[in-house]
């Protein structure tokens, strides 16, 4: 069975990382967040995936220079220019004959896909969607169901107060190839927005599979390094590198992820952080709640803390205090990016 992953965006809400590395990337706990995705996929039946592209593709094409990942072979559709998620699907999805699945490249979950599979297969259904339970769908859109899960409607960011459900569009579908006669070729299209919505028109095309368990957006700094700390908690299956093996840690470090390569410094500081491949923490600094990116340095003294983001090879100057703050490598992003 086929899986197209969207993995085109550009990952503006984390910046400066994703200046020098695309999200999908972007390592969970020491393992690239796209490979925790195919594990997942393989896992349940999958054995080929496109990887829907737009944004920096080539890092892609040289972490798969064999386009395989274990027994998942991989292909790649770029994107000339932003074509939507409906958009995305079509063109990575243009000839398929046959049932396949759709994942946005931000999604951790441990979804049963399986059972979801065969939930579609029972409804004879045109699309279904996953719907995961939030306790405040105010941020997101709600999606509303009959009892055998038939999807009535979408509605977007809801007073909490007003909300007829809590269950959300969690960003997995299963798609039968009938929906790509549905979305115009080459053109910028929202699946959610204007392909699901139009299918509501017609009885029994699309279904919502409600399932409770852990599902997280990581886009954002917060829920990027609250996905570092599930994973390294057992809150969700898959591989918890905390430590990676030629990491020197002289310092203390607390509920944090410490890629290759990187050090810690004697009287150093590290709490619920992560530090990507070759960042170091030097005498003194102290790092909580953020993220150091690859190769970047927290010099003697320094502090960052409250979700800040330091970008690939940025150092920041002993005795510095940072809070919330966004360092772009030179080159990449705003002044106030680059400031520190």
């Amino acid at each position: 069975m086929k899986a197209v992953l969207l993995v085109g965006g550009e990952g503006t809400r984390l910046r400066p990382l994703t200046y020098t590395m695309p999200k999908a990337l972007v390592p969970i706990a020491n393992v690239p967040f796209l490979e925790r995705q195919l594990t997942w996929l393989a896992g349940h039946g999958i054995d080929e995936v496109v990887l829907s592209m737009g944004y920096l593709p080539e890092p892609f094409v040289e972490h798969f220079p064999d386009s395989r990942f274990g027994d998942l072979k991989l292909s790649y559709a770029v994107e000339e220019k932003p074509l939507g998620t409906a958009g995305g699907i079509r063109f990575a999805a243009e000839g398929t004959r046959e049932r396949f699945v759709v994942c946005n490249g931000d999604v951790l979950t441990a979804l049963d896909l399986s059972a979801m599979i065969e939930f579609h297969a029972s409804r004879a259904a045109e699309a279904s969607i996953y719907l995961c339970q939030v306790d405040d769908p105010s941020a997101f859109g709600v999606v509303p169901t009959r009892d055998d899960g038939e999807v009535v409607g979408f509605i977007e960011k809801p007073p909490r107060d007003q909300a007829p459900t809590n269950w959300i569009n969690a960003g997995v579908y299963v798609l039968e190839p009938s929906v790509l006669d549905r979305i115009p070729p080459r053109m910028n299209v929202s699946i959610e927005r204007e392909t699901f919505p139009r299918m509501v028109e017609r009885r029994k095309a699309l279904y919502g599979f409600q399932w409770p368990g852990y599902w997280l957006d990581i886009g954002t700094p917060e829920k990027y390094v609250q996905a570092n700390l599930d994973v390294l908690a057992g809150r969700l299956p898959g591989a918890a590198d905390a430590v990676a093996a030629d990491s020197d840690l002289g310092g203390t470090v607390r509920d944090s992820v410490v890629g290759a390569g990187c050090s810690v410094a004697v009287d150093a500081v590290v709490e619920r952080s992560v530090l990507l491949a070759g960042s170091r923490v030097e005498a003194g600094a102290r790092l909580s709640d953020s993220v150091l990116g690859p190769g970047a340095v927290l010099k003697a003294g320094a502090v960052a803390a409250d979700l800040t983001l330091v970008g690939a090879g940025v150092e920041v100057a002993a005795g510095t205090r940072i809070a919330a703050g966004r360092l772009a490598p030179s080159g990449f992003g705003t002044e106030t990016e680059r400031g520190a």
